[in-house]
C-alpha cells in the first residue's frame, strides 16, 4: 500500500468526525484536513474506500455499497466512543457522508461537504452504464488543482463500471435528501473542471428539512483540499463543528 492510500486514525475528545475521500481518490488528499480535526481535538477516522489506492481495476471491481459500507463502519465505531459525530467528504465521498446523514438523521450532527457531488450535466456520463462492457476506463479526473506542486493521490484512470455505480448512489441519495436532519456546510469552487454546479443546486433543492450554507472558494479547483483555499476549508470546518457543539477546541467547554 502506497502512503498516501493509508487509512487515518486519531483518538481524541467527546466530538468525532468520520472524513470520506472521493472516487478514486485516496485517503492522502484528505489526510491534510484529517491531521487539523485531530490537532483541534476530535476524534478522527478517515478510511481508504474499497477498490482505490491501487489500480484503476481494482475499482471497477467494486460498487457504492461498498464504499458507503467503510464510511458507515467509521460512524459506528465513532457513535459508539463519542457524544456527537460529524462528517465530511469531498467530491464523492460528499455523496457518501450525505447518504450516511440520510440513513442516520438522527446521529450525524452535521456536514461539512467540498464540491460534493449528485449529477453531471455532461451529457457523455450518461453512456457509462452501457458501454462498460467495452469501454473499461477513461482518461483520469484526478488532479484538478490550481495551486502549484499541489499534486492529488489518485487513479490513473477513470472506471467506466464504477463510474456508473456511482451514477446509482448519486439517484438514491437525491431520492433521499429530504431525510437529511443535520445542518450542512458546503465549499463550493467557482472553478471545477470534475463536479459542475448543477451539484449544488440539486442538494440546495433537495435537502428542504435543514440547512445549506454555501461558501464560495475563489482560488481552487476540484480538489480544493490540497488547494489554495484549503486552510479556508479547514479552519471553517472547525468553526462549523464548534457552533453545534457548544465547544471549543481541544475539547473544551464553551465558556
Amino acid at each position: 500500500m502506497v502512503a498516501d492510500a493509508e487509512p487515518f486514525s486519531a483518538d481524541g475528545g467527546p466530538v468525532g468526525v468520520v472524513v470520506s475521500h472521493g472516487f478514486t481518490g485516496m485517503p492522502g488528499s484528505m489526510r491534510p484536513w484529517a491531521e487539523h480535526l485531530a490537532a483541534a481535538g476530535y476524534t478522527v477516522r478517515l478510511p481508504l474506500l474499497p477498490g482505490h489506492g491501487g489500480t484503476w481495476q481494482d475499482t471497477n471491481r467494486t460498487r457504492w455499497p461498498q464504499w458507503y459500507e467503510t464510511v458507515e463502519a467509521s460512524y459506528r465505531e465513532l457513535s459508539a466512543r463519542c457524544e456527537k459525530v460529524f462528517a465530511v467528504g469531498l467530491s464523492m465521498g460528499g455523496t457518501l457522508v450525505t447518504r450516511l446523514a440520510e440513513e442516520h438523521p438522527d446521529g450525524v450532527a452535521g456536514l461539512v461537504l467540498v464540491n460534493p457531488a449528485y449529477g453531471t450535466r455532461r451529457r457523455d456520463a450518461k453512456l457509462a452504464p452501457y458501454i462498460g462492457w467495452a469501454v473499461r476506463s477513461r482518461p483520469s479526473i484526478g488532479g484538478d488543482i490550481k495551486k502549484p506542486g499541489s499534486v492529488e493521490p489518485a487513479g490513473d484512470r477513470t472506471p467506466i463500471v464504477a463510474f456508473a455505480s456511482l451514477q446509482k448512489l448519486w439517484k438514491v441519495t437525491l431520492a433521499d435528501l429530504g431525510a437529511v436532519r443535520a445542518p450542512i456546510l458546503m465549499f463550493r469552487s467557482v472553478e471545477d473542471h470534475v463536479v459542475d454546479d448543477l451539484s449544488a443546486e440539486l442538494l440546495k433543492a433537495g435537502a428542504v428539512n435543514t440547512t445549506v450554507r454555501e461558501v464560495l472558494l475563489e482560488d481552487s479547483y476540484h480538489v480544493a483540499t490540497m488547494d489554495n483555499d484549503a486552510p479556508k476549508i479547514f479552519a471553517g470546518s472547525v468553526d462549523f463543528i464548534e457552533s453545534l457543539t457548544g465547544a471549543t477546541p481541544l475539547g473544551g467547554a464553551a465558556p
